[in-house]
């Protein structure tokens, strides 16, 4: 019984076998085999590129990341929470329940490198800003089992002591201006003092983040100290921000809950 129904299989395979073979033996024909499935597979992969406008959404109100949420972000990166944490929600009903709108190619307009990811061994955070309070944030980091017992991140508790660094902010806004980031002359000029502000909400630099990055703009002690600026206010300033940087995908999905 076994036999009759691998028969027709057997054929396939050993007709498979036979042209493979002859494509061997003769070099033209594996030429033009190899230029065949090089063509077709460079096709699929660039034919969407010629889309590109009409699938890419834009929003004219897309915020910028500040001085602060950004070297949160190259902290973020240099810690490694890309490797088990995504930044990516598919379009997948379970993952919309959980998470809310999936993600959309103008959320990460700005990002370089791109945090989409796909390994999962923590939650995906493209959805993770305000979810959560600041202080709650910073216990989590200081102590993660201490909120979720079964969790297997490593802590960040030494973030709390360690100082900001502020001096090279300008040039890395200089350098993501330089790919596209549309940075002005002003707020680079400015970064350095902006990341204070945004982290000493009565300091008199506060205004001047106010008035770069919009309204919208939390200011405020992420860290909870206001005695100087952390590296761990940077890192809960970018958690905070993430999925923020723009309304469209609620617009665009105004069902999926959140």
């Amino acid at each position: 019984m076994l036999k009759t129904l691998l028969k027709p299989f057997a054929k396939v395979f050993e007709f498979q076998a036979k042209t493979h073979y002859r494509a061997e033996r003769h070099s033209m024909a594996l030429t033009f085999g190899i230029i065949l499935a090089a063509s077709v597979g460079g096709f699929v992969e660039i034919a969407p590129l010629f889309t590109i406008d009409d699938t890419v959404e834009i929003d004219p109100d897309m915020r910028l990341y500040t001085p602060l949420e950004q070297a949160g972000r190259d902290i973020y990166i240099r810690e490694g929470c890309y490797a088990c944490h995504s930044q990516m929600i598919r379009t997948l009903r379970d993952e919309v329940e959980r998470y809310g709108p999936y993600s959309l190619a103008v959320e990460s307009q700005y990002d370089h490198p791109m945090l989409w990811g796909s390994k999962r061994t923590g939650p995906d955070l493209a959805r993770i800003g305000e979810k959560y309070s600041d202080d709650w944030q910073v216990r989590h980091l200081v102590d993660p089992r201490a909120l979720v017992p079964e969790s297997v991140m490593p802590h960040y508790a030494s973030l709390l002591d360690a100082k900001l660094r502020l001096d090279d902010l300008p040039d890395r806004l200089w350098a993501l201006r330089a790919v596209g980031v549309p940075y002005s002359d002003d707020m680079i000029e400015h970064a350095s003092d902006d990341a204070v502000g945004q982290a000493q909400p009565d300091s008199d630099r506060a205004d001047g983040v106010i008035s770069r990055y919009g309204d919208a703009t939390a200011v405020r002690m992420f860290d909870g100290r206001s005695d100087r600026v952390t590296e761990m206010d940077a890192l809960v300033a970018y958690l905070q921000i993430l999925g923020r940087l723009t309304d469209l995908p609620a617009q665009l999905q105004p069902l999926a809950k959140e």
